[in-house]
């Protein structure tokens, strides 16, 4: 049985979680929620039902939701989303691509999404509200801390800590066993040796 699910934040990020959602066929996707002004206007064919405003109502209808709000340079607008969600009480859902290779000795917490072609690796730890995006590399014993984004193509090498609220970018590479800093934010393309 599907479950029922909620998006929040309409935007080219959610078109891309639209399509693996679509691929894993565990969900069903009741409703996007995004600005008020928006309301009425579909993405991929489906619906903007609401804003932020409708959380506690869908909550209570028994809807899981995921936050599909984009993160480039700071990780502040997807945190107050999620701290919104916990203090309504929400599920937050838990997305695997099925193109997606997650070890099964990793651990990813709740409204995290890996996305197709990620390759999550023995022993790695990924915490809440995460994007490990597109075919994004994560080796042996890499922690990702809440609310980072993982992005395109990028490659975390083993023993790696990505601190809360990082953004790494598209084809960025890491020496093994370094730390970003919290709220980090590493460019697209470089080289980091912590």
């Amino acid at each position: 049985m599907t479950k029922k699910l909620i998006l929040i934040g309409g935007g080219g990020h959610c078109k891309s979680c639209i399509d693996v959602i679509e691929q894993s066929e565990l969900f069903e996707i009741v409703g996007i929620l995004d600005k008020s002004e928006f309301v009425g206007q579909k993405v991929l064919g489906y619906d903007i039902i609401g804003s932020d405003e409708k959380i506690e109502e869908l909550v209570e209808a028994g809807h899981e939701f995921l936050i599909t709000v984009g993160q480039i340079r700071s990780s502040q607008n997807r945190k107050k989303i999620f701290e919104k969600l916990k203090i309504n009480n929400a599920r937050l859902a838990t997305i695997v691509s099925p193109r997606a290779y997650v070890s099964k000795h990793a651990f990813i917490e709740e409204g995290t999404i890996v996305m197709h072609d990620a390759f999550v690796n023995a022993n790695v730890s990924i915490g809440s509200n995460c994007i490990i995006n597109t075919k994004a590399l994560l080796e042996h014993d890499v922690v990702v801390e809440d609310h980072c984004h993982i992005s395109t193509a990028a490659v975390l090498n083993g023993g790696v800590v990505v601190k809360g609220g990082t953004f790494f970018g598209s084809n960025a590479v890491s020496k093994e066993n370094v730390e970003t800093e919290n709220d980090g934010f590493v460019k697209a393309g470089s080289v980091f040796l912590g």
